[in-house]
């Protein structure tokens, strides 16, 4: 028989660690993402949102839940942007990068483009001195202390505070428009 009191006390750690990473998140929101919000509230065209792996699954939802609503959005795939997609970018376009590790060699690819087009960069990342946050015009924190992996190693936490960043934005992005049903 399977001994669920031990499934239940992990899924209780895992609960108490996201309760710590949101706290953590809490007390990292400041000027950084409100400039974040400035920039995506006053941009005239559409917010594309590029992530890989478990970031571009993230990333997709933020992209889906900007773009219902009120502030057009689509996610581009990295992957498929180093082929030829990134054609889709205009220079007036505010892009999203997100990489917990700020190394992602897809997201790296696509920065001396972006950088041509002229386009802001919002990096979403763990690591404030990657390469992705140093090539970015604003950077939000995404960082956690732990994973609730037991391995620390699947993105479980980080994945957590990315798409309540995102959240976070989408929600402050309605307010400052008004947006209504």
């Amino acid at each position: 028989m399977v001994n669920t009191m031990k499934a239940t006390t992990t899924a209780l750690n895992l609960t108490k660690t996201y309760k710590n990473a949101i706290n953590r998140l809490e007390n990292m929101l400041g000027k950084d993402f409100e400039k974040a919000a400035e920039v995506m509230h006053l941009s005239k065209s559409h917010i594309v949102v590029c992530g890989m792996g478990k970031s571009g699954l993230v990333g997709r939802k933020i992209s889906a839940t900007l773009a219902s609503t009120g502030t057009p959005s689509y996610f581009l795939h990295p992957g498929e942007a180093i082929h030829g997609d990134l054609g889709i970018v205009q220079p007036e376009n505010i892009i999203i990068l997100i990489s917990y590790s700020g190394e992602t060699d897809e997201i790296l690819a696509l920065l001396p483009a972006l950088q041509r087009l002229k386009v802001k960069i919002i990096g979403m990342t763990g690591h404030r001195n990657s390469n992705l946050a140093k090539n970015s015009d604003i950077v939000l924190d995404i960082s956690v202390d732990k994973e609730a992996c037991p391995l620390n190693l699947a993105p479980t936490t980080s994945t957590l505070t990315t798409l309540v960043l995102g959240d976070a934005l989408a929600v402050s992005l309605m307010n400052l428009k008004n947006f209504k049903q």
